[in-house]
C-alpha cells in the first residue's frame, strides 16, 4: 500500500501533484509520502501485538533526516551500522537508548561515540570484536551492551548479494558455536553486557517460510541464554519484502486480496499470524528491523528525459538521474517501475533503455 495514484491523468503523492514540484524544486528529486511510511510503522507494530516488542527501523534504507524524524516522533527505535547514521538518528530527534548497532566493520571511533551515546546494543559479528568491544569499554571504565549475531545457515533464497543468513555469508557467528561464547565472554569479558541474541537471515524475502524456519530454529538456544545468562532480547532481524512490479497498481488493499493465493505477496498480517504464536511466552522483548519495508514505496525519483537517441540497435531515452541517485539498477540489475507524471494514452508502445547521464554503460535504470 503507499499513497501514489494518477487524479485526473496527473500523478499525485497523496494531495501533492508531482509535476508541480519537479517544476518548483527540478530534478532529479526525490518525493516522500510521510501517510505510508507511519502507515507501515503502525501496521508492523500492531501486527506483533500480543508480545512485547520493539519495531527498530533500518536507518541503511533510507535516512534522510525528515524520515527519521517521521519515524522518531511515532517512538520507532533504529537499527544503525555506522557512527554517521547514529549522528543523523540524534539529530533528527531519535534516542540513543533505542538504538542497536549492526554492521560487521565497527570503528573505534564509532564504537567509542555509540557508549558515550548510551546505545542500547551493539550487535557483535565476532569473537574478535566482542574482544576488541571489551577492551574499547574498559578503557573508557564502561559496560558494553552486546548481543551476538548468531548465523543459523537458514536459505533466505533471495538475491545472493542480500543474503545474510548462510554459512558461506560473511555476517554473525555459527549457530554451533554461540552457547560456548557466551559461555567465555561471561567468564573472560568484564566490560562486557550480553544483552541479547541477534539474527537477520537477509533481505526482500517474498515468503514466509524462511522466517519461521529462522526462528523455529533459534528460538531453543534463545531460551538456554536467557536461562544460563539473563539475556532480555531477541532481535529476529527484518527482510520483509516488498512490490516492485505493478507498483502503482499495489496501492489498494484489494490488489494484495485478489491476487491468486500462490502468488499473493507476503503481508505484514501473515508475518504477525505466523510469528507472534512462535515468540509468545518467551518472557523476551522482541526487536525487528524493517527498511525497506517501511520506506521501500513509498518514495519516487522524479527525473526528465533530456534526450531520445535512437540507435541501429536500440533507442535510449536519456535522463537527468543516474546511477549516483539510484544504484540499485546498476547493482544487479534491481527492478523499478517507471511511469510518466501524466497518464500515458492508450496506443502504440515502444521499448527503449532508460539510461542516466554518467560516462558508464552501468548507468541505467531499465533496459
Amino acid at each position: 500500500m503507499h499513497g501514489f495514484s494518477y487524479k485526473n491523468g496527473s500523478l499525485f503523492c497523496e494531495d501533492v501533484e508531482l509535476s508541480a514540484l519537479a517544476e518548483e524544486h527540478g530534478t532529479p528529486l526525490y518525493v516522500y509520502s510521510a501517510g505510508t511510511i507511519v502507515d507501515h510503522y503502525r501496521r508492523l507494530d500492531k501486527a506483533l501485538d500480543g508480545v512485547d516488542h520493539e519495531v527498530a527501523y533500518a536507518v541503511k534504507a533510507n535516512s534522510n533526516l525528515s524520515v527519521l524524524r517521521l519515524l522518531a516522533n511515532d517512538g520507532a527505535g533504529f537499527d544503525i551500522v555506522s557512527g554517521g547514521e547514529l549522528f543523523r538518528v540524534i539529530k533528527a530527534g531519535g534516542d540513543p537508548a533505542h538504538c542497536t548497532f549492526a554492521g560487521v566493520g565497527k570503528t573505534r571511533e564509532e564504537i567509542v561515540y555509540a557508549l558515550e551515546q548510551g546505545i542500547y546494543s551493539f550487535n557483535v559479528e565476532s569473537e574478535e570484536e566482542l574482544r576488541y568491544l571489551n577492551e574499547v569499554a574498559g578503557e573508557l571504565g564502561m559496560i558494553a551492551p552486546a548481543a551476538v549475531r548468531v548465523n543459523p545457515n537458514v536459505d533466505a533464497k533471495t538475491h545472493k548479494y542480500i543474503s545474510t543468513g548462510k554459512s558461506e555469508n560473511k555476517f554473525g557467528v555459527d549457530f554451533t558455536a554461540i552457547e560456548e561464547l557466551y559461555e567465555r565472554a561471561s567468564k573472560e569479558l568484564p566490560n562486557i553486557k550480553l544483552r541479547g541474541l541477534q539474527m537477520h537471515i537477509g533481505s526482500q524475502l517474498t515468503s514466509i517460510a524462511p522466517f519461521v524456519e529462522a526462528v523455529e530454529k533459534v528460538k531453543p538456544l534463545v531460551l538456554a541464554l536467557k536461562e544460563k545468562h539473563g539475556i532480555e532480547f531477541w532481535s529476529i532481524g527484518g527482510g520483509i519484502g516488498i512490490i516492485y512490479k505493478e507498483s502503482l497498481d499495489s496501492a489498494s488493499v484489494d490488489w494484495w486480496e485478489n491476487q491468486p493465493l500462490e502468488e499473493r505477496p507476503l503481508t505484514i498480517a501473515r508475518y504477525g499470524e505466523e510469528l507472534v504464536p512462535r515468540l509468545k511466552g518467551m518472557g523476551l522483548k522482541i526487536l525487528l528491523e524493517p527498511g525497506r519495508l517501511i520506506v521501500g514505496n513509498a518514495g519516487v525519483l522524479l527525473t526528465k528525459c533530456l534526450y531520445e537517441k535512437r540507435g541501429s540497435a536500440k533507442t535510449f531515452k536519456i535522463v537527468d538521474a543516474g546511477m549516483n541517485d539510484l544504484i540499485r539498477p546498476a547493482l544487479y540489475e534491481g527492478h523499478h517501475e517507471i511511469v510518466p507524471l501524466s497518464e500515458p494514452p492508450t496506443g502504440e508502445r515502444f521499448k527503449v533503455d532508460v539510461v542516466g547521464p554518467i560516462c558508464e554503460s552501468g548507468d541505467f535504470f531499465c533496459q
